[in-house]
């Protein structure tokens, strides 16, 4: 599964560089660093994409709402609507809008506004464990995202009430839209923040498939407390001049861009 799975990362990101080209706006930086995450966690998770509404499926909450290229191209490549929509992408009238929207197949809820995806997943986990049902949750939150104070108050809840059946991924790109994270507002010493709020926490590599495999794996295994993955990436991965950039927050090539990032995305294939 593994080796599938790192092939259709390179799948992944030359729809993702296409559809943000085609629309002329999209966020591909950090589509393209949560790439890996999202192959994982939908070869994971329990969602039927003939299905994706049914009561016991697993929840998948993409808190950073607006890396929908990436979301968008993983849904397609796991059959919850047809890979010709991708076509549609931020177009008037069509179903792939900029920001994530319920109304799209596997889509759990609509997200964009950054920080709310945490506290919707607390509810949703909590709500299960009241109907003693096993579903899982599992929220992928931005590393600028969690600046806010929001996703505190959430993750304090969970530890409270040992919400053993939620898991927050990170998508650690150390980047956000007006500089690097640390520069900013430092998240360090992120681990043991996440510790003292009540969280069992995990740090991977969040571009090697079999870690995030193993990571969430482990996280179905019996525990009392919510789970955390902190995920290692890099912003604008796969693409030299969009590494660690936060230009790519929000930006669209232009023709020049388009080929020479095509042109790497296929030579790292190769």
């Amino acid at each position: 599964m593994e080796k599938d799975l790192r092939k259709l990362a390179f799948q992944t990101r030359k729809e993702i560089l296409d559809m943000v080209y085609k629309a002329k706006s999209g966020h591909i930086g950090g589509s393209f660093s949560a790439v890996e995450i999202l192959l994982a966690l939908y070869s994971s998770a329990r969602i039927d994409p003939l299905n994706p509404k049914d009561g016991t499926r697993d929840r998948i909450v993409m808190s950073k709402g607006h890396a929908t290229p990436v979301l968008y191209s993983v849904l397609s490549t796991f059959n919850f609507f047809p890979k010709g929509e991708l076509e549609g992408f931020r177009k008037i009238g069509r179903m792939l809008q900029g920001h994530a929207y319920n109304e799209v197949p596997g889509i759990e809820v609509s997200t964009g506004s950054l920080g709310q995806g945490l506290s919707y997943s607390v509810g949703v986990t909590l709500a299960g464990k009241l109907k003693k049902s096993d579903y899982r949750v599992y929220c992928i939150l931005g590393d600028g995202e969690i600046q806010e104070g929001s996703i505190w108050e959430a993750a304090m809840s969970a530890g409270a009430r040992k919400l053993s059946h939620l898991c927050a991924i990170i998508d650690y790109n150390k980047v956000q839209e007006n500089g690097f994270v640390d520069k900013i507002k430092s998240l360090e010493p992120l681990k043991e923040k996440w510790e003292s709020f009540g969280w069992e926490v995990r740090v991977v590599d969040g571009h090697e498939i079999e870690e995030l495999l193993k990571v969430l794996e482990e996280f179905k295994e019996e525990r009392e407390k919510p789970f955390c993955v902190i995920a290692n990436t890099v912003k604008g991965k796969g693409v030299s001049f969009m590494e660690f950039n936060n230009s790519w927050h929000g930006k669209a090539p232009n023709e020049e861009e388009y080929a020479k990032a095509k042109a790497e995305l296929q030579k790292e294939e190769e």
